[in-house]
């Protein structure tokens, strides 16, 4: 009788209205648990996102009949050995133009204050040093504030050594034993879960896969693009700059633009406002070929995430973890939408490549698959393992428990 006197709307609208509270209560909680081991967890996932670069790779060497331990020695010393040239090309590069691009900037400053003093705003002398006198104050004002950062970038600097150590062990034991590792999580699930959740966060791996080959080639393409318009352009530090793009490319959207704005901020302040107007046309160029023709070439439907969702999904991670939450955003929602899919059509996602090399070309065109009557039927498809490729022909169903 009571349900008849309250509405309809009112009714759904408090069962809705619990459901989200308790979905919320639920991710917040979670996001605090996941906070607290933040150390282990930033490692973890940095080590996923190198296993899903580097094990295409590793088994392509295997193929070539070189032993597993071989060949992931080999990829793994080569990338570190790739990031310690990086590294050492841009410390280089800065130190030997620090000299002239102080000076640059100077001479660029002096233009900017010229610029404000004559151009259309037309500041006067005294409103200029006044701005910059009150930029002093804030500055001496804010020693203190600034010394704790300094200090927090310290303890952060050996955090980050300490982390490296942890990705460098994860991901060597991913590409040699990742389909152990595997099969064990899987055993620990109910048995009726393993052949769903099985299929599911192999396509899901896949999807990371297609994901970080495609980002690295775009990033690729946009360092190489803007980088040799600011050589040609005569900006100081091109070298430099190019990798800043090359790792902000990374942050969809949001990286290619602040690291565009970097560079074209350089340019300002270095060679002047009409190369600084150039190398923006660079920039926006290159940035539409990566959005228009890179990303929908090289990603199709294996990363079917609309625009609106990676900007939200960045905009929460960096409200939950900054600068790390914005990196992981976007291929932990991709690899999601590809998991939940799976599981909520039952099951039927199409069959999984047999070889690695057909993986991007069968989920652009997945091939007809019959359908299924239960969720048991995901058993019969053949797997692919989602930390590295099989080595095995194992199928899912098949799991010794």
């Amino acid at each position: 009788m009571q349900d008849v006197a309250i509405p309809l709307a009112v009714r759904v609208a408090a069962a809705w209205a619990w459901r989200l509270l308790v979905i919320g209560a639920g991710v917040y909680f979670t996001s605090q648990v996941l906070g607290r081991f933040s150390s282990l967890l930033i490692p973890l996932l940095v080590a996923l996102l190198l296993a899903a670069l580097l094990a295409p790779v590793v088994e392509g060497l295997v193929r070539l009949l070189i032993p597993r331990v071989l060949a992931v020695v080999v990829v793994v010393v080569a990338t570190l050995a790739v990031l310690v040239g990086l590294i050492t090309l841009v410390t280089t590069r800065v130190s030997a133009g620090a000299a002239d691009l102080v000076a640059s900037v100077n001479s660029g400053l002096e233009e900017v204050q010229t610029w404000l003093s004559d151009g259309p705003l037309a500041l006067s002398t005294s409103q200029l040093t006044g701005y910059v006198d009150q930029l002093q104050a804030q500055l001496q004002s804010n020693v203190a504030t600034i010394a704790s950062q300094l200090l927090t970038l310290t303890s952060a600097a050996t955090s980050l050594i300490t982390g490296a150590f942890v990705v460098l062990f994860l991901l060597i034991f991913f590409l040699y034993d990742g389909q152990k590792i595997w099969e064990w999580c899987v055993r620990l699930l109910p048995q009726r879960a393993e052949a769903p959740f099985d299929g599911a966060v192999r396509r899901g791996w896949i999807t990371l896969v297609s994901y970080v080959r495609a980002t690295v080639v775009v990033a690729f393409v946009d360092a190489i693009g803007i980088g040799l318009g600011a050589l040609l352009l005569g900006v100081p530090l091109a070298v430099p700059l190019a990798v800043i793009i090359f790792l902000g490319a990374f942050v969809p959207i949001v990286g290619a633009l602040v690291s565009g704005a970097v560079a074209v901020l350089v340019a300002l302040v270095t060679v002047g406002a009409t190369k600084a107007l150039i190398l923006l046309v660079v920039v926006l160029a290159v940035q539409q070929l990566e959005s228009n023709v890179l990303q929908p070439f090289l990603l199709g439907r294996a990363v079917s995430v609309h625009p609106v969702a990676v900007i939200l999904a960045i905009s929460a991670g960096i409200t939950l973890a900054g600068i790390v939450g914005a990196l992981f955003a976007v291929p932990v929602v991709a690899v999601l939408n590809t998991v939940v899919t799976y599981l909520v059509r039952g099951g039927d996602g199409g069959p999984l490549p047999e070889e690695e090399e057909d993986v991007e070309a069968a989920l652009l065109e997945p091939d007809p698959v019959p359908e299924r009557s239960s969720l048991g039927d995901a058993r019969d498809e053949p797997d692919s393992p989602p930390i590295g490729p099989a080595t095995s022909a194992e199928r899912p169903g098949q799991l010794s428990r």
